[in-house]
C-alpha cells in the first residue's frame, strides 16, 4: 500500500502533464493558442499566489510535528501550499472549461495526488486545501481579464 501512495503522490503529476499535452494536441488551432495562453499566464499568476501564500502563512510538514517518518525524504520546510496539489489541480480546473469530462479526470488526479501527499506524512489537508483554492482563484482570475475575444483577435492578426 505504502509504494502505491508513494508512487501517487510522486508521480502522478506527470500523469496530469501527458493528459494535458493530448488534450491541448487534439485541440483546434484556436483552442490549442487560447488554452496555451491560459495555461502559461494563468500558471504565473499561481505561481506567485503560491509565493505570496508560503510567506504568510507557515504551516510545519507533519512528519516534523507529528515526529511520524514520511514515506519518502523530504525537506523539512513550509509545506504551504502543496506544490503538486497547485500545479495537478490547475491544469485540472483550466481544462474543465474546454472539456468537463478531461478536466475532471485532471481534478480526480490532483484529488488523488493531494490525498497521497497527506498519506505520505509530507503534507496537511489544509496545504491541499489551499493549494486547491490558488488555482482555483487563478483560473477564475484569468478567464476573466483574457476573455476569448481578445485571444481570438490577436491569433487573427
Amino acid at each position: 500500500m505504502n509504494s502505491a501512495i508513494v508512487f501517487v503522490a510522486k508521480y502522478f503529476l506527470y500523469l496530469s502533464i501527458l493528459i494535458t499535452l493530448w488534450f491541448w494536441l487534439k485541440s483546434v488551432r484556436e483552442t490549442k493558442i487560447e488554452l496555451g495562453a491560459r495555461l502559461i499566464v494563468g500558471g504565473i499568476l499561481a505561481l506567485a499566489l503560491s509565493a505570496l501564500a508560503s510567506r504568510l502563512y507557515y504551516d510545519p510538514r507533519p512528519f516534523v510535528t507529528q515526529h511520524i517518518r514520511p514515506l519518502f525524504a523530504h525537506a523539512a520546510d513550509n509545506g504551504f501550499p502543496s506544490d503538486h496539489a497547485l500545479f495537478t489541480s490547475f491544469l485540472g480546473f483550466t481544462v474543465f472549461f474546454y472539456s468537463r469530462r478531461v478536466g475532471s479526470i485532471l481534478l480526480a488526479i490532483a484529488i488523488a495526488v493531494g490525498a497521497a501527499r497527506v498519506a505520505a506524512h509530507v503534507h496537511q489537508p489544509q496545504d491541499i486545501v489551499g493549494s486547491f483554492v490558488i488555482s482555483a482563484l487563478s483560473v477564475v482570475v484569468i478567464r476573466r481579464l483574457v476573455t476569448s475575444q481578445r485571444l481570438k483577435r490577436l491569433v487573427r492578426r
